[in-house]
C-alpha cells in the first residue's frame, strides 16, 4: 500500500475522531452507542495470525459482523455472562496514525492501540496494531476494524471487554 502522508485532510481529522470516539465509548461501557458507529456491513476482527488480511477461512479470536456484534453486545450487557458481571476497568489509548487510503468516501488508517484493564487488583496489558476503514458520509462509520494483537500466536487470556 501506498502511505499517505497528509496529517492536516479533513477527512483523515473525521477518521481519527471516530477511533477516539470508539475509545471512549468502550471503556464507558456504552455498548449499545458503541455498535452503531459501525456501518452495518462493518466487521470487527481480532485475528489470531498477525498477518492474515482476508478472515473467512481462517481461524480468528474474533470475528463479529453485526449481527454477531450486536448478540456480543447482549452478552455483554445482560448480566448473565460472567463477563458482565465482573467486568473490568479500561482506559486505551489509541495512538501512532498512519493514513494508507484516503478517498472522499473512505479512509484507511493504521494505528497503535495500548489497552489497559483493571480487575480484582490486577492490571492487564493488552498492546495491538489496529487497522481501520472509516466510510465517511453524513455519519462517518466504522467500515472495518482489526485489532492485531502483539501476542495474537501465544495463549491470550480471555477478555471480558471488546478490544
Amino acid at each position: 500500500m501506498t502511505e499517505v502522508r497528509n496529517p492536516v485532510d479533513a477527512r483523515v481529522t473525521r477518521a481519527i475522531a471516530l477511533v477516539w470516539r470508539e475509545a471512549e465509548l468502550l471503556d464507558r461501557k456504552d455498548y449499545a452507542a458503541w455498535q452503531e458507529l459501525y456501518a452495518d456491513d462493518g466487521i470487527y476482527v481480532v485475528p489470531i495470525d498477525r498477518d492474515a488480511e482476508e478472515f473467512d477461512d481462517v481461524l480468528n479470536m474474533v470475528y463479529d459482523d453485526r449481527r454477531m456484534r450486536r448478540l456480543r453486545v447482549n452478552r455483554m450487557t445482560e448480566g448473565y455472562a460472567i463477563a458482565a458481571v465482573d467486568s473490568a476497568v479500561t482506559v486505551r489509548t489509541v495512538s501512532r496514525f498512519t493514513t494508507t487510503r484516503v478517498s472522499d468516501a473512505e479512509v484507511s488508517l493504521r494505528a497503535a492501540q495500548v489497552l489497559v484493564a483493571y480487575k480484582r487488583g490486577t492490571h492487564d496489558l493488552w498492546a495491538a496494531d489496529v487497522d481501520y476503514t472509516i466510510r465517511l458520509g453524513t455519519e462517518d462509520t466504522l467500515a472495518r476494524k482489526v485489532v492485531r494483537l502483539v501476542n495474537s500466536d501465544d495463549a491470550v487470556p480471555a477478555a471480558g471487554f471488546l478490544l
